[in-house]
């Protein structure tokens, strides 16, 4: 056996023809692609818009090619004066949540000030009373030293709260809000009524720097003056552009062009002449006797806590009660005048009437611009704008007519018409 196996490897060693090939056939795999989806890239404006957490509400439009790829620059003018008036939307809607937030602040302050005041000054001639009763066993010195202490910080305190005037800061930012909300809603229409125009972002800018300055928020450096010469109508809106000087086209002695009559024309003056004479007039009278008021609370209330320091300073047995009645007295009527001043919130009286006098201010210098633009079609529509007069007055359109055919100083029987513009204040 083990011959036969020796024959066999020497037989297939020594023929060289004969090969044995040995190959291992692995069978092919079907290819498999796996489909990874796509992160979504965002475009510049997007990013920019949601950097820091904060998200933009300006839409960004795109203006798509023929080809599909939006151009790199905005193709028209429209589009960039929508982005820019929602800019200015968004700055208006914030400057509203200010003045509202700080007017709060304020009106804090005039409440918790005036009530600190009077603790005070109450608590001072309270000593200076009894001080003045010469008790027996009350220390002279300690209720001499306390109230003095007290009615000088009453002074201080009252020159401040004088000077700054909050309930009349109040008085402003509540305004203020008023007319950014106002503009806010005219910003709103005019994006939903169409596309704006270069001149209309203009204006919505002009307005808003117009009514910073109006009603500024700081107090130092920029705060209105709280008590000027005399009234002088607040101003919110830029001034009046100038206005052409073409003549007016009339056809058979009538003008008649975007709603534009001779009458509605003479209608408006008649409406300006009554503003004048009446609102305009009898407001900045009112104005100037709440402003006189004031003057006169602002200076009695320190000068009063400051005659109360004094006679608490000279109260003792060598001047008799009289230093220590003095004190009392006066504390008692410096708190009553605070509180007639502040708590009776004079200052904002006197801004109401001053804010009331600049709104017919407006309203004369709209009419009159509006005239004096001799293109009419440049002019807003005439009965758009006589429909916006009547509202603004608070009169249907009837009873602007009727106004304006019978001025306020024509008589009847005898007896002037005494009748105001508006019906609204």
């Amino acid at each position: 056996m083990a011959s036969l196996q020796a024959s066999n490897f020497l037989a297939s060693s020594s023929s060289p023809s004969k090969q044995i090939h040995a190959a291992i056939s692995v069978p092919k795999l079907p290819s498999i692609r796996f489909s990874v989806p796509k992160v979504p890239t965002k475009s510049l404006s997007v990013e920019l818009n949601t950097r820091d957490g904060f998200i933009n509400t300006i839409p960004f439009q795109k203006n798509v090619t023929g080809n599909g790829i939006p151009p790199v620059q905005e193709s028209s003018s429209a589009s960039m004066a929508t982005v820019q008036l929602y800019a200015i939307l968004e700055s208006v809607i914030d400057r509203v949540e200010m003045h509202n937030n700080v007017g709060q602040q304020r009106e804090n302050w005039n409440a918790l000030l005036l009530n600190s005041i009077n603790m005070i000054t109450l608590t001072a001639a309270t000593m200076a009373g009894v001080t003045a009763t010469g008790s027996a066993g009350v220390s002279v010195l300690g209720l001499k030293l306390a109230s003095t202490l007290l009615f000088s910080a009453a002074t201080g305190m009252l020159v401040m709260m004088n000077k700054i005037q909050p309930s009349q800061l109040v008085e402003e930012q509540r305004n203020a809000t008023r007319l950014f909300k106002q503009l806010q809603g005219q910003i709103e229409t005019l994006l939903a009524i169409g596309s704006p125009s270069k001149e209309e972002v203009k204006d919505a800018m002009e307005k808003v720097l117009a009514l910073d300055k109006a009603y500024p928020l700081p107090l130092l450096g920029v705060m209105l003056e709280k008590f000027p010469e005399s009234l002088e109508p607040a101003v919110w809106w830029p001034k009046t552009q100038t206005q052409k000087t073409n003549k007016q086209k009339h056809s058979n002695g009538k003008v008649e062009s975007n709603g534009w009559t001779e009458e509605l024309e003479l209608e408006m003056r008649q409406v300006v002449e009554v503003i004048k004479r009446k609102d305009s007039e009898d407001y900045e009278r009112l104005g100037n006797k709440a402003l006189k008021m004031n003057k006169v609370l602002a200076a009695s209330g320190p000068l009063l806590t400051g005659i109360a320091a004094l006679g608490s300073a000279f109260m003792g047995p060598s001047n008799g009660p009289w230093a220590a009645i003095m004190a009392a007295v006066a504390g008692a009527l410096a708190s009553a005048v605070n509180t007639f001043e502040h708590g009776g919130q004079v200052g904002m009286v006197f801004e109401m009437y001053r804010n009331n006098a600049g709104f017919f201010k407006l309203v004369q210098e709209s009419i009159e611009s509006t005239l004096s633009e001799s293109d009419l079609g440049e002019r807003e529509n005439g009965e758009l704008f006589e429909m916006k007069v009547a509202l603004q007055l608070g009169r249907s359109l009837s009873q602007l007519r009727d106004l304006a055919k019978k001025p306020s100083y024509s008589c009847i029987d005898g007896s002037p018409i005494d009748e105001f513009a508006s019906k609204l204040f």
